[in-house]
């Protein structure tokens, strides 16, 4: 057993443990409220996934509470809902999630329903057609909001044959040929301890903690193969434009780059120049976009934090008469911040705000849970905690600069609206 210990903050002390079968336990001591929240991370989700497959983590992660080996569906709902917890799974683009919140009293019985689930889904066939349906239902109804369909016609032209392309979700296509054997053999060869991280923090001394969940999982096997190699497609960036012409109140436009991934060099700058771009009432593309000129009924910016590679856009709903214009104001924004560095006043700014919410993230047991076992889930480990405020505080106007210049090369553009307003922008 690897053990490391450490202090997480001044008030509260974490250990983090490597079982025997590869299960890695993280534990806080969090005495404020008579709560224990746990996260239990799986290294697989759509980053795994192929394109005929896709929306299989969704599907999967999405049945786990749906009946055990040992029981029901309803039986998992009765045991969670009279104790007044919280349990639930879920996926994302690079891993797979099983969520508790409990009083402390309670935690010893509501983990090992959360080990149940995880371990032994039973993925009954009337539920996976329940899910099925509920999904299909999801992909159609995202076929009408705009947004949706602009976004998802730049992602899947930025990122082409690779898992990101598509929805969570999945396609219509994919997700009818998903069937109970595609689920077991997925379970089989992705859930496994030397693949998952667990999490705990709250009212329990985290020597406790880990022995708990040595108790509960220590006993669980790794298949004798490795975890299948991730075989990624290499992404090169290319400048293109692709217009939707449909019958919508406003036109969508969004700007989009392939952006680094966590562990990239960049990443600290680029986080602020999001953040500079569209965080919020007072950032660059709602002022100048939306208060100054009036473009605007929605414009923002993001850069998620991605395992493999990412992506950096800014997107504006407009009047269909402004569409040009609108899509020129984005253009400007980007080109402006590789011409010119930030001035220090509007860096410290981004700085500021960026490291304040950071820290409002980090208030409850479970977002803390959260947070460091999406850290070890990254392979940036609990120091990167640290290492990230540190790395916003070190970036420099120049440093921002230079990152735009690298990451703000080739726009992939995406314009969805009215016939007569984006047709002539081909």
């Amino acid at each position: 057993m690897t053990v490391s210990a450490s202090t997480y903050s001044s008030t509260q002390q974490h250990i983090r443990v490597q079982l025997p079968n590869g299960l890695t336990v993280i534990a806080i001591e969090n005495p404020v409220a008579d709560i224990i929240a746990a996260r239990i991370f799986v290294r697989a989700g759509q980053l795994y996934e192929t394109r005929q497959q896709a929306g299989l983590f969704n599907l999967l992660t999405s049945l786990m509470t749906r009946g055990t080996a040992h029981r029901s569906s309803l039986e998992v709902a009765e045991a969670v809902e009279s104790v007044g917890a919280s349990l639930g799974a879920d996926a994302t683009s690079d891993y797979s999630l099983v969520s508790l919140k409990t009083v402390t009293a309670d935690f010893a019985e509501i983990f090992q329903l959360a080990a149940e689930i995880l371990r032994q889904p039973s993925f009954p066939e009337d539920e996976i057609e329940l899910e099925r349906r509920l999904t299909l239902q999801g992909l159609r109804s995202m076929q009408e909001q705009p947004f949706t369909i602009a976004y998802n016609q730049l992602r899947e032209a930025m990122y082409a044959e690779h898992p990101y392309a598509i929805s969570s979700l999945g396609t219509a296509e994919s997700v009818a040929a998903l069937d109970r054997q595609a689920l077991l053999s997925a379970h089989q060869t992705f859930f496994r301890p030397d693949s998952t991280i667990v999490t705990v923090v709250g009212r329990i001394a985290p020597q406790q903690a880990v022995d708990f969940v040595a108790r509960v999982l220590g006993d669980w096997q790794a298949p004798p193969q490795p975890q299948p190699s991730l075989l990624l497609p290499a992404l090169t960036p290319r400048a293109q434009r692709l217009v939707t012409a449909q019958a919508t109140n406003q036109s969508i436009i969004a700007v989009g780059y392939l952006a680094g991934s966590v562990k990239h060099p960049d990443y600290a700058a680029l986080k602020l120049l999001s953040t500079y771009l569209g965080n919020g009432l007072s950032s660059r593309l709602f002022v100048e976009l939306r208060e100054k000129q009036g473009l605007a009924y929605d414009v923002s910016a993001f850069y998620p934090t991605r395992l493999s590679t990412s992506q950096f856009v800014a997107y504006i709903g407009t009047a269909p008469h402004n569409s040009a214009i609108a899509l020129e104001g984005l253009q400007r924004e980007f080109s402006r911040l590789c011409e010119r560095p930030l001035s220090e006043a509007d860096l410290q700014v981004c700085k500021n705000k960026m490291l304040g919410q950071y820290a409002l993230g980090k208030q409850t047991n479970g977002q803390i849970a959260q947070l460091l076992g999406w850290y070890e889930v990254m392979g940036l480990g609990l120091e990167f905690d640290q290492r990230f405020q540190a790395d916003i505080a070190a970036v420099t106007c120049e440093d921002a600069q230079a990152a735009a210049q690298r990451c703000f090369a080739d726009a992939h553009v995406s314009i969805l609206g009215p016939a007569e307003a984006v047709e002539p922008l081909r």
